[in-house]
This record gives C-alpha cells, sequence and structure tokens, in this order.
C-alpha cells in the first residue's frame, strides 16, 4: 500500500549549530528532488550524503548536506531524506512549508517510530524503549533501555512463546479428534514447561521494582523535627545552596525536589517541612506535604539533632510515618558539635529496633561533610539490592509488567486446568490467553488504542 511522506523537526527546538529535518514515504526523494539544487537524487546510493541548496523555487534558502536512505534500510524502511541545515528556527520552518507545498505532510508525535513498528523494523518493546532511550536520565537507565532496543525483552519473551505455542498447536490438534479421546500433548511435560514458564515470569516480574528504580529514579524523603538539618543536608548532598539554611525554626514551608547521582542511578531527593505541631496556617500545609512525599516515598532518611535528649516526639512520628517496604535511615546530625552521639544512638536502637527490623543509623555532619558517603552509599546499596536477577533483562515499563501479571495468572490457570483434568476446550482457551498476554508486549496482539497511547507520547520528528 502507497504510503504517504512525512516531514518533521528531528532535532530540538530552537537555536543551534545544525538543524535536522528528517523525510519519509514513497516519495520522499521526488519531493526533496524539486527543492535541492545539486545532484540528480534518482540516481544516488542508499546511505550516501549530498551538498547543494535546498530553494523554493528561485529563492534559495540554505546551503544544505543532503543524506539518503533508501528502502527497506532505513529507520522506517521506507525510502528517507534527511536535511542538515543551518541551525536557525526561521530556516527550518521554511524547509518545512517549501517540503508540504510540495506534496508532504508533517508527521504526528511518533509517527516515523510507529511506521518503523508497522513495517517490522522494530516490534513494539523496542519502540518503547526508543522513547526510553531519549528520557534517560542516568547511565543505569540508558543501559537497560539500550539493552531493550537490542531485542533483550522479545528474545525472552519470543523464546517463551515458542514453548508454550508448541504445546498449544497439540491441544489445538486434540479438539480436531474430540470424538477419538487422544491426548498429542503429554500433560507431564507441559506442567514442567508450565513450571519452567512461571519461574521466569516471575523473575521478570520481580525485576520491575529494579527497572522502575532505574527508570523514574528512588525517591527520598529527607524528613525530621524543625532544625534537624534537612536543607543543609540536602545542600551538602547537592555541593549546591538549593535550599535556604536558617536558625529560625519551619524555614522550608514547602517541597524541595532534586536529582542526585549515585553511580549511574538517580536519587529523587526530598527537603520537606520540619515535622511539629504548628498553628501557622502555612506551615501546617507543609507538614501535610512533608507526610504525603514519606508515603510516597522509596527511602526516609529521618534526622535527629545530636542535641536531642527526649526522643518521644521523634519516636511517634515514625511510627506514624514507617511502612515495611519503606526502607528507613536515621541520622544523628549535627555529630561534630556533641560527645552525646553514643548515648543518643543507644536510645535510638532502645527505641525502635521493634519496629525497625533493619535500622540503619548513621553519625553525620552535613557541614563538616562527615559520613556523607557512608550515606551515600547506604542509598546506593538500596538499588543494587533490588536486582533480584543475574539477567540483564529488566522490566521497566508499566505496560510489559500488568502484560506478565496477566500471563502469568493465565499460566496459573492452565496448571489447574491439568491438575483437575479439565476439558481439553478450557485448556486450550487458558493457553492462547497466555500466549496473547505475551504477545501483548512484543506487540504481535495490540489494537490501535494501545498504539495511539504508545506513540502519542514520543516526540515530533521521532
Amino acid at each position: 500500500m502507497k504510503q504517504d511522506t512525512i516531514c518533521a523537526l528531528a532535532t530540538a527546538n530552537g537555536i543551534g549549530a545544525i538543524g535536522i529535518i528528517r523525510i519519509s514515504g514513497d516519495d520522499a526523494l521526488p519531493i526533496v528532488q524539486q527543492c535541492f539544487k545539486g545532484k540528480d537524487l534518482s540516481h544516488q546510493k542508499s546511505h550516501t550524503v549530498h551538498y547543494g541548496y535546498f530553494v523554493d523555487g528561485d529563492e534559495v534558502i540554505d546551503e544544505i548536506m543532503l543524506s539518503i536512505f533508501l528502502a527497506p534500510k532505513s529507520f522506517t524502511t521506507e525510502n528517507s531524506v534527511e536535511i542538515s541545515f543551518h541551525g536557525s528556527p526561521h530556516i527550518g520552518k521554511k524547509i518545512l512549508e517549501t517540503l508540504i507545498k510540495n506534496g508532504a505532510r508533517m508527521a504526528k508525535a511518533g509517527e516515523f517510530t510507529m511506521r518503523a513498528f508497522m513495517n517490522g523494523r522494530i516490534d513494539l518493546s523496542q519502540a518503547e524503549a526508543i522513547a526510553d532511550i531519549i528520557a534517560a536520565e542516568n547511565e543505569a537507565s540508558r543501559k537497560v533501555a539500550m539493552s531493550q532496543l537490542k531485542g533483550g525483552i522479545s528474545n525472552e519473551i519470543s523464546i517463551l512463546r515458542n514453548d508454550l505455542l508448541n504445546f498449544v498447536s497439540l491441544v489445538e490438534l486434540e479438539l480436531d479428534f474430540a470424538e477419538e479421546d487422544v491426548e498429542f500433548a503429554d500433560r507431564t511435560a507441559l506442567t514442567q514447561l508450565l513450571n519452567k514458564i512461571e519461574f521466569k515470569l516471575k523473575s521478570l516480574i520481580d525485576s520491575f521494582q529494579y527497572g522502575n528504580a532505574i527508570k523514574s529514579g528512588v525517591a527520598v524523603a529527607i524528613i525530621g523535627k524543625p532544625n534537624a538539618g534537612k536543607s543543609t543536608l540536602l545542600n551538602a548532598l547537592l555541593k549546591e545552596e538549593r535550599a535556604i539554611v536558617s536558625e529560625i525554626a519551619g524555614t522550608t514551608r514547602d517541597t524541595i525536589e532534586e536529582i542526585l547521582h549515585i553511580k549511574g542511578n538517580a536519587f529523587r531527593l526530598i527537603d520537606t517541612a520540619g515535622l511539629r505541631e504548628t498553628e501557622d496556617t502555612i506551615e501546617a500545609i507543609g507538614v501535610v506535604k512533608a507526610k504525603e512525599k514519606v508515603a510516597q516515598a522509596d527511602i526516609l532518611v529521618y534526622l535527629i539533632d545530636a542535641h536531642t535528649n527526649d526522643l518521644s516526639e521523634d519516636v511517634s512520628m515514625l511510627n506514624e510515618l514507617m511502612r515495611t517496604d519503606l526502607k528507613s535511615i536515621i541520622c544523628i546530625t549535627k555529630s561534630e558539635l556533641t560527645q552525646n552521639n553514643s548515648i543518643l544512638k543507644e536510645d535510638i536502637l532502645k527505641n525502635f529496633q521493634q519496629s525497625i527490623s533493619d535500622i540503619q543509623i548513621l553519625e553525620i555532619s552535613a557541614k563538616e561533610n562527615i559520613h556523607l558517603q557512608e550515606l551515600k552509599d547506604e542509598l546506593s546499596h538500596y538499588v543494587e539490592n533490588l536486582k533480584t536477577t543475574e539477567s540483564n533483562v529488566v522490566i521497566t515499563n508499566q505496560r510489559h509488567y500488568e502484560a506478565l501479571q496477566k500471563s502469568i495468572e493465565a499460566v496459573y490457570k492452565v496448571k489447574e486446568a491439568i491438575t483437575h483434568q479439565i476439558s481439553t476446550e478450557l485448556l486450550a482457551y487458558e493457553l492462547r490467553n497466555s500466549l496473547e498476554h505475551l504477545g501483548e508486549i512484543s506487540g504481535e496482539f495490540t489494537n490501535d488504542e494501545v498504539l495511539g497511547n504508545i506513540f502519542s507520547k514520543f516526540c515530533i520528528g521521532k
């Protein structure tokens, strides 16, 4: 089927040394040829670059370099052209207007990648990996996205689907010979395969928490009573004066969020209002927000001033904030100013060892940079401990996670059907369900609404 020709700016908006406009479709070469003063493009080889001028009639718009990618050896598998021009937004706008006037149309968000998927160049998980690479803000997320782009998830799922498909075929064959009451699919062998698939699916599902931490960053809530040193700690970790530090209690009224990179992983540090009972309306709102941030956090860094003699308020607050899935680190702050640290540490252990099984207590000084590296190491260990498998395949996408959950539920139902010797029709139905949910990840089974939602999140020109 003839595809219309699309064009879009492929580089970021704004002024730069160069800009790139991408054109793809059956008429890409003839449309560009009308605007190109240079070689005859119809006689040029694929993956070649050509110098010339981009023109609109007799008007020269810019001096350009033009790259040709002939079907099927292009990103979209269609004839494609990339125009490199001097990076003026005005020039880019003029080039696009001229291309559209000569028969192209503006591409929709993600349409180039959509064509690559529809034309079989990549599968759906690889298409999503492209978006993840573009959005990657740290080394860990880049590596995981690159693994997915190279087909890491697709290969794992493909192996599982192929093994399962062989048994589905045999079970379907049994339905054709239902009157003869024969079994072509060995139920014992099928159960062994299902156990293997279940183990692999569980491994992939369990990797999602680690993958989500890599992709979205780990939320770290810095909490404590007023003047415990929260803003000072944030500034020390970031090595910049990001938050206001004052002797006046209650300086921080709202939450402040900044990204800290440790060993290639991103941590979203959240400085919050000091926790205390207050009649100040604005400060009270800040306290409520602080508690909300803890509810959403992966790690709680709770600060206790080394001069504290009464831990009752801290005990009450921590007991209110604690969750079983929340890693908690208690930091005794301003440790350079007192010799009370060891006594305070014993009191903390006495008060919290019942409620916090894996309690971490650090004596730090943000002002003097004492033991801040130990705190960073604790944050880093959290991410490292999330990795449950040696495999490089990690699930980072919510859609993949949900499809895997549905697939493993279908596997459970198949195993139950075998155990209770349920009819072959029901067994075949549950097997097909599992296959379909696995196929949703690569895009073998999907619908236009899902595709539209995925590609609408891409930038124009990708």
